[in-house]
């Protein structure tokens, strides 16, 4: 299980745009595309407000939480400018 792909299953099995789960959860629309594209893990805050929307919608949390405890942002490397780029 990946959390970012598990969040994402969980908000298109119920239908919803980033912009509305992320209202459902009381986060920005750019932190649910960050989550959802492995850039951020999301925080202890975020995740119980996503495990309420889950409970309030009779969705299985347990395999969530697991993925979110196991995940870890890879490290993208620095941007570095090249003389083409200049």
């Amino acid at each position: 299980m990946i959390f970012p792909e598990d969040l994402k299953r969980i908000r298109q099995r119920c239908f919803l745009t980033q912009n509305d789960f992320a209202k459902e959860v009381q986060v920005a629309f750019l932190t649910v595309n960050k989550w959802e594209g492995g850039k951020v893990k999301s925080n202890l805050s975020a995740m119980k407000n996503i495990k309420e929307f889950c409970l309030k919608n009779d969705i299985e949390y347990s395999g969530l939480e697991e993925a979110w405890l196991d995940y870890e942002v890879k490290k993208q490397k620095p941007w570095k400018i090249t003389n083409k780029q200049k």
